[in-house]
């Protein structure tokens, strides 16, 4: 069996217990552990890096994060990749986003630089989306905007995400594809620049292969990640269509599921083989 090179984790509703909140003495202890085996950390989640990294203070220069969904990557504080939407296609979306007819429909465009907020968004939006983007700028208009913009982040009632997924992939197929990480919160990112995608460009930096990758998640925008990664878990809390995309289970965000795994994995214990044990 293929011994663990890489950790990849989402955030939140994994690693993050429900209060945003994770054992950090307990995680570093293990990281510092990890390094020592020369085994790498990615974070790999759906938020703004700039909110990311205040999460891993004392390591932020040493791991890697998968932010954006996949469209951005940076490995110890040095861009891997950046990824960009056409202003073309950026008009058009927002324009089916305008008129698709989705109840209560609003968004944030995020770039590499900050996210973006157009006037008309309500109070309560804007404070939920200050917490994942701790860059936000509101804007009058796609011409105050100097950035690379890779991803959309909406919110809408849960009864219109399928509809609003669907219109998306087939009215803007080849320019943007439509990912939910649920509870009304869809992502819409450049096709193929997903959370795998981001791992495989680090794991081809690093000569590390897909059964050597240790994933965690919880959602749809994580599928292609468990998918591809040898050792997979989806957590305890994640919905059936997660969990039958994961090849494991493991404890839920608010039981500590990610770091009990990891430290399965540093004791050698099953589905781990002993040749972890130094």
């Amino acid at each position: 069996m293929s011994q663990v090179k890489l950790v990849a984790v989402d955030m939140d509703g994994t690693f993050l217990d429900d209060a945003k909140k994770y054992n950090k003495p307990r995680f570093l202890q293990q990281y510092a552990e990890l390094k020592r085996r020369g085994i790498r950390f990615v974070v790999a989640s759906g938020n703004q890096y700039h909110q990311l990294i205040s999460f891993f203070p004392e390591i932020v220069n040493d791991i890697a994060f998968v932010a954006e969904n996949g469209g951005y990557i940076v490995n110890q504080g040095e861009d891997v990749l950046v990824g960009e939407f056409s202003r073309d296609d950026i008009a058009a979306v927002i324009d089916t986003l305008r008129k698709g007819g989705y109840p209560d429909l609003q968004f944030v465009i995020n770039g590499k630089k900050s996210a973006y907020i157009l006037p008309g968004a309500s109070e309560a939006f804007l404070q939920k989306m200050q917490h994942y983007c701790h860059r936000l700028q509101p804007i009058n208009s796609l011409d105050d905007i100097d950035d690379k913009i890779f991803k959309f982040a909406l919110n809408l009632s849960d009864d219109y995400v399928p509809q609003l997924m669907n219109d998306i992939n087939r009215l803007h197929a080849g320019a943007a594809a439509a990912t939910s990480s649920g509870h009304g919160s869809v992502d819409l990112i450049i096709p193929g620049l997903h959370k795998a995608n981001g791992l495989a460009l680090l794991q081809q930096r690093w000569g590390i292969n897909n059964d050597e990758v240790l994933a965690f998640g919880d959602g749809g925008n994580d599928l292609e990640m468990l998918q591809q990664s040898g050792f997979s878990f989806a957590m305890a809390n994640a919905p059936q269509a997660v969990k039958q995309a994961a090849r494991y289970q493991a404890g839920s965000n608010n039981q500590q599921g990610v770091l009990e795994v990891i430290q399965q994995m540093l004791d050698g214990e099953p589905p781990f083989t002993a040749v972890y044990r130094q």
